[in-house]
């Protein structure tokens, strides 16, 4: 029974309605059912021929442009002047007159050391010198009497010598009373410690009570803003691609770029370059000014510095995105006349904001992708679209 039931798989229109009449025994009939079921009742679906889609990319023509070399590098700011600021003369802090952290115009006060024993000073150095312009008086009446005493013969000339030299020691002690007076002024005006420049204060290292000493203790600092400095440096690879030393006369522009990704709306220059390559680290350093009117830059922060030098050349611009990497080196998806895509090595030079400068590899009215590179490979037929350039 078990053969003639799989024997009639050839004719499956009519095999339900025979397998019912011929299995008596329901044991085969359930088993029939089964492998039905599991052939299934209707013909397997025939695979549909495979497609290969146009992708849409965006592509932009290569056009060169003239250059001139640039390198990116981490920098440092600092103050054009940072100044310690420390008491001219000791005593007792009695006051702080200026806000921590808040910005001050030269001549400013900031503390104020106690001014009494300075006072006591100058009024001292002042009686001292009342009192020598009286001797210089007397000194200078006696040699009077002497020359006329003289000029008739009625003293030596010893005598009249005597009485000039005496005038000179006393004129001599009242120039060195009034050296004395100037002194005690300075000092007594040195109590009043006052901003030498204008620019930003730090915070005050001493409270007010506090005994500070002459030329020592720090008060606090201060650091002028505008401009700022910049501090950087370069290899001496680095330097070599440049042609040579950088300096103040073959660097075109500096530009920093700050820690969003913005660039500094001011350009900056060099004021420092240094005359040989430190050997300890094989770099140059440099440091570069900008202006800095409105305080937008603190000392201390990191930048990037974009330093533009050296002759102009011809390269090709094209965005970061663009270039891809591989074993061989970076690539990028050219276009052809058919609308395939192929692969062109290129040799990158630096970063410029988001765009690549490409050294070699590409030529004049290249269609370089810029989008949808992921879903590309070599031979791809794509539906390019020119990039809209946004109007400056």
């Amino acid at each position: 029974m078990a053969i003639s039931i799989f024997s009639m798989f050839l004719n499956y229109p009519c095999f339900l309605t025979i397998l019912k009449k011929k299995c008596a025994n329901s044991f085969y009939y359930g088993l029939a059912c089964c492998l039905l079921a599991g052939c299934g009742g209707s013909e397997p679906d025939q695979p549909t021929a495979g497609t290969n889609p146009v992708i849409a990319v965006t592509f932009m023509v290569a056009e060169p442009v003239n250059m001139p070399m640039s390198l990116e590098t981490i920098a440092q700011t600092e103050g054009a002047k940072e100044i310690e600021v420390r008491p001219r003369v000791g005593g007792i802090l009695l006051k702080r007159w200026y806000d921590e952290g808040a910005a001050v115009v030269a001549g400013q006060p900031l503390f104020l050391i106690d001014p009494e024993p300075f006072q006591n000073a100058l009024n001292e150095a002042g009686a001292l010198l009342r009192e020598q312009e009286v001797r210089v008086l007397r000194a200078r009446t006696d040699e009077n009497r002497q020359r006329q005493l003289l000029a008739e013969n009625f003293v030596s000339q010893r005598a009249h010598e005597l009485t000039t030299a005496d005038l000179a020691i006393e004129e001599a002690a009242l120039q060195a009373a009034k050296v004395r007076v100037r002194q005690a002024q300075l000092n007594l005006s040195y109590t009043t410690v006052k901003a030498p420049v204008s620019g930003m204060t730090g915070r005050a290292q001493f409270s007010e009570g506090a005994l500070v000493s002459a030329n020592s203790s720090l008060l606090t600092t201060l650091a002028q803003l505008s401009p700022i400095w910049v501090r950087f440096s370069f290899s001496d690879n680095e330097v070599a691609r440049f042609g040579g030393h950088l300096n103040e006369k073959n660097v075109h522009s500096v530009q920093m770029i700050l820690a969003d990704g913005s660039e500094y709306q001011q350009t900056g220059k060099i004021n420092f370059a240094a005359s040989r390559i430190d050997p300890m680290l094989g770099t140059q350093q440099l440091r570069a000014t900008f202006d800095n009117a409105d305080q937008r830059i603190l000392p201390g922060q990191f930048v990037r510095v974009r330093v533009i030098a050296g002759e102009s050349r011809t390269v090709y611009v094209v965005p970061q995105v663009a270039v891809l990497s591989s074993d061989l080196g970076r690539f990028v998806y050219v276009i052809d006349e058919h609308n395939a895509v192929v692969q062109r090595a290129v040799i990158a030079g630096d970063w410029i904001g988001k765009d690549w400068i490409i050294l070699d590899g590409l030529h004049v009215g290249d269609r370089v992708v810029v989008d949808n590179l992921i879903k590309l490979s070599p031979g791809k037929t794509v539906d390019p679209q020119l990039r809209d350039v946004p109007s400056s």
